[in-house]
């Protein structure tokens, strides 16, 4: 992996409003699809302000038309077809360690799930403490569709959504 770019860095918008820290996911024209570089940064991020006594809330939102539409795994694909899988292991490790952090949160956590919201970014929203959704917003599991197993902890919280089971 190589060094993030001054393009991989605007990838996640961070900006301190009084005692919060609100995260914008930053590549609209991809829907937000979240790269490597936006899953480290934002497992980074969550990981020193959970220390941070000044940052009491975090938020976190997508720019566009999506919070975002899942993972970007176009890189994670084109490793695997010339047989290197250590970059898909890496990218949904770090992934997965994200979600974890984000579900077992000490701060309170608000995700802003205006328009497109689907797979990883599911993951990325849906286990924080508060979910935000609008008249916008449109909510998948596309993976489902081609016969995989929902991951990002999906078969956790959709079984615990209020109003359902």
């Amino acid at each position: 992996m190589t060094s993030p770019s001054k393009l991989d860095e605007d990838q996640v918008v961070v900006e301190r409003k009084l005692s919060a820290r609100v995260l914008t996911l930053n590549r609209p024209k991809q829907l937000n699809a979240l790269s490597y570089y936006m899953v480290s940064k934002l497992l980074e991020i969550f990981h020193d302000d959970e220390g941070n006594s000044d940052v009491k809330l975090v938020v976190v939102k997508g720019n566009g038309r999506a919070f975002c539409a899942g993972g970007d795994v176009a890189a994670v694909v084109r490793d695997a077809r010339g047989g290197d899988w250590r970059f898909g292991a890496i990218f949904f490790d770090t992934e997965y360690k994200l979600n974890y952090l984000m579900a077992t949160y000490s701060k309170p956590q608000v995700s802003i799930l205006n328009g497109i919201v689907m797979g990883g970014g599911a993951g990325a929203s849906m286990h924080g403490r508060f979910r935000v959704v609008t008249e916008n917003t449109v909510f998948a599991m596309p993976e489902t569709a081609l016969g995989l197993f929902p991951d990002v902890g999906a078969s956790y919280f959709l079984s615990r959504l209020a109003g359902f089971f």
